[in-house]
């Protein structure tokens, strides 16, 4: 079968994932169309001038869709012959979910019903969506792996997204589908989200404001860098699933299946505290953070750890960026972004 990854959809293409998929696959000659709403759950403007990059490519096409519109989704569909589709486009945010339930259910479940419905019809080859390291909720066994059981999620984000996980195999199973999942890990760098807490920390420091710190600073994440996801993600989209022969039903492997279908994780393998995230932070902007400590929050949980042994086996890579470079990328752009000026001394 010809493997060759010419057109694809990537939905979510203003988001911070999206955008930056989108300029890799741009820069290997595959020409994308990209989808979004713009939805207001952060700034639209940021949104607007990721795009800004990415529509001057005459190779990129985008599409102002829902992902809930059952009529738009079929019509991009029967338009556009797609060799793949990468699925970025979600309601995201743990605490959000808490507020805004009926977000979750439309986007991250209608919408993903109605990729899978379009996939389906129109013989896409491979079908890529995001995860999230969420679903491992009340899992505490380190690092976090593919193969442990994840059926006690924490929030309404996390399970939908493993609502997604079994929809899509259910769709490999019963039409042969190739799904792959890919479960992210604290992404950040340029171009980030505004609701991450890269962000709102760097907003605040600057602005010599208190951030908040959960957990009291008794938190661990497996923070993983952008360019690290989009290189896992890239590789993937290339590495077609095919059954696992020796799956045993009596002993099933969440990871793997009799049909076309996996879940890997993309997290940079590493343990890092909070408080030394913000420490290197403060390094980078040259100036204390103020701090006000405070409880856990509901549906958050208290580390992340991945292991990737699966990725690194699979498609050859292992994310690697150290967090005081990332971190140091990020200040640079935000600065840049913002127009703000290092204050002489």
């Amino acid at each position: 079968m010809d493997n060759t990854i010419k057109k694809v959809l990537v939905t979510g293409s203003a988001g911070f994932i999206g955008f930056h998929l989108s300029k890799k696959l741009l820069d290997n000659n595959i020409a994308v169309v990209g989808l979004d709403n713009l939805n207001p759950y952060y700034d639209p403007d940021l949104k607007k001038a990721r795009l800004a990059q990415l529509t001057p490519n005459p190779s990129y096409s985008h599409v102002d869709l829902d992902l809930a519109d059952r009529h738009g989704m079929e019509e991009l569909f029967k338009t556009h012959s797609f060799d793949a589709v990468i699925n970025l486009a979600a309601q995201a945010g743990v605490r959000y979910s808490l507020e805004n339930p009926y977000s979750y259910v439309d986007t991250n479940i209608v919408g993903f019903v109605n990729l899978l419905e379009g996939c389906r019809h129109s013989g896409v080859r491979h079908f890529v969506f995001a995860s999230s390291s969420s679903v491992y909720g009340a899992n505490t066994k380190m690092p976090f792996s593919v193969h442990h059981n994840v059926d006690h999620p924490v929030s309404l984000y996390a399970a939908s997204k493993k609502s997604n996980e079994l929809m899509a195999h259910t769709y490999a199973n019963l039409f042969g589908l190739a799904a792959t999942g890919l479960r992210f890990f604290t992404v950040y760098g340029p171009w980030g989200r505004p609701d991450m807490a890269l962000y709102l920390f760097t907003k605040a420091i600057i602005e010599d404001r208190a951030i908040d710190v959960f957990n009291h600073g008794k938190m661990v994440r497996d923070f993983t860098y952008i360019d690290d996801i989009v290189e896992g993600v890239y590789r993937v989209i290339h590495h077609i699933p095919e059954a696992n022969i020796s799956w045993d039903g009596n002993d099933p492997d969440p990871a793997t299946s009799y049909c076309p279908y996996r879940i890997y994780n993309i997290g940079n393998n590493q343990k890092v505290d909070l408080m030394r995230y913000i420490e290197v932070l403060e390094e980078c902007l040259g100036r204390e953070a103020k701090k006000t400590f405070l409880p856990m929050q509901p549906g958050d949980v208290p580390a992340t750890y991945a292991n990737v042994d699966d990725l690194v086996r699979d498609v050859g890579f292992k994310p690697h960026t150290p967090i005081e470079e990332g971190i140091k990328r990020f200040v640079e752009w935000y600065k840049e972004y913002y127009g703000i000026q290092d204050k002489k001394v």
